[in-house]
């Protein structure tokens, strides 16, 4: 990581690489993939939670059901010092999977999940309505194509 961050030698990028791809294998495999010892692997695992780089381990929805959903990322352009606001605003909007934080001319990516069209649309709608929003954009997810 840059700017004095923790460092991760070869072996810890190969670990969370297999864990992004599936963190529910288990350790004896992962050991034998990395070529450590399963004690050893537990410490490096244990040192990479309790140094923030690991900080949780979630699921990734299945294909057919992924695809089942309208997924979106709208890009926000908030009115002078309302960023903030704005970002909490959407914090609290269960549709809204992840906020990023963008440079451009726009200043925030929502990424919007909702069951289908309409629903998207309202989410979409209600959004659009928050105090401190001067503009947005959003696109429609077709396909993905890689996800990690």
């Amino acid at each position: 990581m840059p700017h004095g961050g923790p460092r991760l030698d070869e072996v810890d990028e190969r670990l969370l690489a297999l864990l992004r791809r599936d963190s529910r294998q288990p350790i004896a495999q992962l050991a034998k993939e990395l070529g450590v010892s399963r004690g050893h692997l537990y410490s490096r695992i244990a040192r990479l939670e309790e140094e923030g780089i690991v900080a949780g381990y979630t699921i990734r929805l299945g294909t057919q059901f992924s695809a089942s959903r309208m997924r979106a990322h709208m890009m926000i352009k908030t009115l002078p010092r309302y960023r903030r606001d704005v970002e909490s605003a959407l914090m609290l909007i269960d549709d809204v999977q992840a906020i990023h934080a963008i440079s451009g001319e726009y200043d925030i990516i929502a990424v919007l999940e909702a069951e289908g069209g309409a629903e998207l649309n309202d989410i979409i709608d209600d959004i659009g309505q928050l105090d401190g929003i001067e503009k947005t954009t959003t696109l429609v997810l077709l396909a993905t194509k890689l996800e990690r």
